[in-house]
């Protein structure tokens, strides 16, 4: 097994990325979409932050999981690596037909200093991925990058939610999860899964993997995923389509004013102001490679 991982950060970066799905209390990692985003979620105090592909796609004015938000997603990831947090891409289904060439991209953004990746086994036909295909991948990547932490994300109840069907049983699941964890992933990812007895079930069958869940309002609370076992909790579009319908809200507010929306308008004296926002630029250190001559 070869560490390809070239001039990337050092391990502990890793290791450290690692330790918070075991820790105390379960990860919560919000996802960002632009620099941005990203900026002020870690100076919110956010140790970790992920990538949402919708929103990464959607703010380029492109489909998500359709592999045509690549390039990006691979700029913003080398953009957000330079921020003092720790970064996890979602890479879709890998951004390639091979798994050569998913485990080559995974190297770059190790080299960039990423530090997850996020795979799904969905695809835009609303089928899965072949089994055999996506061990495949897995195995690539943490051969080619050991160190860096998979998160292979399982689509057998979103696919189902998507449709509006009704979600399949646990041991469907299972099998994938099963053969996921054989390749290699360091934890497992079912969004869509709501159920409580088997969110519990799932995370007691894992044991020390992490078991991803994507935060659902008005089913989920943050206190009762801990009890239940999970380790890491994403955000996944939420954050982003939070901040387009606020957005929109108060334009619509502002031009169409009603008495009962006047705290709105109040509250938006108090947001990030200008300079604020413009300063959010200067947490990113910029590389030397970059760097521009006087």
């Amino acid at each position: 097994m070869t560490d390809d991982t070239g001039d990337g950060p050092a391990p502990d970066r890793h290791t450290a990325f690692h330790r918070l799905h075991h820790a105390d209390r379960p990860l919560l990692l919000p996802n960002a979409w632009d620099h941005a985003s990203a900026a002020a979620l870690v100076r919110r105090g956010f140790p970790a932050i992920g990538t949402t592909s919708l929103g990464v796609a959607a703010a380029a004015g492109l489909p998500d999981a359709t592999g045509a938000a690549r390039e990006g997603t691979l700029a913003l990831a080398r953009g957000l690596a330079r921020l003092p947090a720790l970064v996890s891409v979602d890479i879709e289904g890998g951004f390639g037909e091979r798994p050569e060439e998913v485990a080559a991209l995974t190297a770059e953004l190790d080299r960039a200093g990423v530090v997850g990746v996020n795979i799904e086994d969905g695809r835009p036909d609303g089928t899965l991925a072949p089994l055999a295909r996506q061990c495949a991948v897995i195995a690539a990547v943490k051969e080619r990058v050991p160190r860096l932490f998979v998160n292979a994300r399982t689509d057998t109840h979103w696919l189902a939610a998507l449709d509006g069907g009704t979600p399949p049983s646990l041991s469907t699941t299972a099998e994938r999860i099963e053969a996921y964890l054989r390749a290699g992933a360091d934890g497992i990812f079912v969004p869509a899964l709501t159920d409580e007895q088997d969110i519990g079930a799932l995370a007691d069958d894992l044991g020390e993997t992490p078991l991803n869940i994507l935060f659902a309002p008005g089913r989920h609370t943050y206190e009762r995923l801990a009890e239940l076992g999970v380790r890491r909790i994403s955000c996944g579009s939420l954050l982003f389509r939070a901040a387009l319908d606020r957005a929109v809200e108060l334009a619509w507010t502002i031009a169409h004013p009603r008495p009962e929306a006047r705290n709105d308008l109040d509250r938006a004296a108090d947001l990030l102001s200008y300079a604020e926002a413009q300063s959010l630029a200067g947490d990113f250190a910029q590389d030397p490679a970059e760097a521009t001559p006087a």
